[in-house]
């Protein structure tokens, strides 16, 4: 029996999650992917999350002012190999290499809806008869 609880990722997955981070971050950075839609797309890489083995990396993105997010992940999809060779140099300390994965981030939406909701007139009503009681 493990002392240790598994409802969340270990610290060596958060820290090699952001070593990849950092290191994918980098190679986009630099454009040294050879893909008119990714050569043209800002793209932010919000985080990595490490399968509990390390073999398996999804890095979720957040092409801005895309036109088209899926076929941005789509390409940066179809580039995986080519990155994870990119990115293998500054990596060099682990066993194995990850496969990498890509996937839209959607957590920025999420916060914009969120933050509609309580920008709300019957939020703001409620904020405010809370402060009149007081």
């Amino acid at each position: 029996m493990s002392r240790f609880s598994s409802s969340g990722p270990s610290q060596r997955q958060l820290r090699v999650g952001e070593q990849v981070r950092h290191a994918i971050s980098t190679v986009l950075q630099r454009g040294e992917v050879r893909d008119d839609l990714i050569e043209a797309t800002v793209i932010s890489v919000s985080e990595v999350r490490m399968s509990p083995d390390l073999k398996i990396a999804t890095a979720f993105v957040a092409p801005l002012a895309a036109r088209d997010d899926d076929a941005v992940v789509a390409a940066l999809n179809r580039n995986a190999r080519f990155i994870r060779g990119k990115v293998t140099p500054e990596l060099r300390q682990m066993k194995y290499m990850p496969e990498i994965r890509f996937r839209l981030d959607t957590s920025f939406d999420n916060m914009a809806k969120i933050d509609q909701l309580l920008r709300s007139p019957e939020v703001a009503r409620d904020l405010d008869e809370d402060g009149e009681d007081d």
